[in-house]
């Protein structure tokens, strides 16, 4: 294969390779959405095959939480892609995550260490996601700026 055919590497875009930033943003993103994807094949299979209380609510509660996990798994796709679209979704997912681990902080059970890890996630890829390096990776633009002049 010539130099001209080899496709260029993923991670390389217009402005160079991606920022780790914005690959540990994806990454922590895409481990928001594998835990509810696990939970609803897990509540899923038990709902099908186990002696669930009430069998129709085991698997709509594992069909809602698989299909929920879609939002945060694609937008750490798009992510990894650089795609400007996927740095919404997955705001929005930190956002979401923000009440729920407070709600799992006011448990008293073992839930408190799963909402300090998932405060620790959230606020991480919050941090993550609007970080300069990442917007200008993602090719967003602030609220008033034009193109900026090519060199």
């Amino acid at each position: 294969m010539s130099a001209e055919q080899t496709p260029a590497p993923e991670t390389d875009g217009p402005d160079g390779p991606r920022p780790r930033r914005l690959t540990y943003a994806a990454l922590l993103v895409a481990l928001e959405g594998l835990a509810p994807a696990v939970a609803g094949v897990w509540m899923l299979v038990l709902g099908l095959t186990g002696e669930p209380d009430d069998r129709q609510q085991a698997v709509t509660g594992g069909v809602t939480l698989a299909v929920l996990a879609l939002l945060p798994l694609l937008a750490a796709r798009g992510l990894l892609g650089r795609r400007g679209w996927s740095r919404g979704p997955a705001v929005i997912t930190q956002v979401m995550a923000l009440p729920l681990a407070y709600n799992l902080l006011q448990a008293d059970s073992v839930a408190i260490p799963a909402g300090i890890a998932l405060a620790v996630v959230a606020i991480a890829s919050l941090v993550l996601l609007v970080n300069p390096a990442t917007t200008q990776a993602l090719g967003i633009r602030g609220p008033g700026r034009t193109e900026e002049p090519k060199s």
